[in-house]
């Protein structure tokens, strides 16, 4: 059984590059690479994976229909992947308890949570602002792996 703090371990190995995977309407699989980091809920403060989407992409979309997603760390032969449901907080994601101001701060929480870093945080929320990026917050219900 994989705990978030062997996710926590392969996100670091893999610089938080993870696969990200959501059902399709035909019950097929669209997998992805994207960042992912563990971190604390914004409004929960539960331990939680987090990623950042951009808006007009199709697994975003596909997210806000079903509401969950399986995320997949991995680093060698050893993984962990975390499924549940998602909470989103962006420009066209309203989350209860998240003031819309305070997105930018939260979209650097989840970069840096996912080992990111950057040079001129300004730029950076310019970009994240003209592509309508949005948090996602992946509750574990089901964590598995071999590591």
């Amino acid at each position: 059984m994989a705990t978030l703090s062997d996710i926590e371990r392969l996100a670091v190995g893999e610089h938080g590059l993870v696969t990200i995977s959501v059902a399709r309407s035909d019950g097929s699989v669209h997998s992805s690479v994207v960042n992912a980091g563990v971190m604390n809920h914004p409004v929960t403060g539960d331990r939680v994976v987090a990623t950042v989407l951009r808006g007009p992409s199709w697994k975003l979309g596909r997210i806000r229909e079903t509401r969950r997603c399986t995320i997949l760390f991995r680093v060698g032969w050893d993984w962990a992947s975390a499924d549940g449901p998602v909470d989103l907080a962006g420009p066209n994601d309203a989350l209860d308890g998240v003031d819309p101001a305070s997105i930018p701060m939260l979209l650097r929480e989840v970069f840096t949570a996912a080992g990111g870093t950057h040079d001129d945080w300004d730029e950076y929320d310019r970009v994240m602002a003209e592509d309508g990026r949005t948090a996602v917050f992946v509750t574990p219900e089901r964590l598995q792996g071999r590591n």
